[in-house]
């Protein structure tokens, strides 16, 4: 079984840019929290990744869904790459803006390479793969 977050992924030249009353654009320098009570009614929070060695949207997209509770979209833009992609999903973004030139096919077939991880993450409330194999019948323990 397949426990891992879906993250919708997107062409560059299909993201939409322009007038958008309820989509809040977060530099990756900002604090999230200053957002606390301004998240009433927006659908997305766009989280920018000026270079792809720079993660602070990852620190911003778990502010926005575990402090925050914001349900709404968070998408990834900016340096996007295929690679980042798994960590994306499982930091709490739901849709990715990919670089030009990179495939939205290859991307989805990267988000399904695994089907479990040793460590929780914030969007799936299931065990890490030891704690599950642990649970199973017929397991033993040291």
């Amino acid at each position: 079984m397949n426990n891992i977050p879906r993250l919708e992924v997107i062409d560059r030249r299909a993201a939409q840019d322009g007038d958008q009353p309820r989509v809040r654009k977060l530099p990756n320098d900002a604090d999230p929290m200053t957002l606390a009570g301004e998240l009433a009614g927006v659908e997305r929070v766009e989280l920018h990744f000026p270079h792809f060695t720079d993660g602070r949207a990852y620190s911003q997209a778990y502010l926005l869904r575990r402090r925050l509770r914001f349900t709404g979209d968070l998408r990834a833009t900016g340096d996007v790459q295929v690679d980042q992609l798994l960590q994306m999903a499982r930091t709490g973004f739901s849709s990715a803006v990919l670089n030009d030139g990179l495939s939205p096919t290859e991307a989805a077939r990267h988000l399904e390479q695994f089907s479990g991880f040793y460590q929780r993450d914030l969007t799936v409330d299931s065990l890490p793969l030891a704690a599950a194999r642990a649970l199973q019948p017929g397991s033993t323990s040291d």
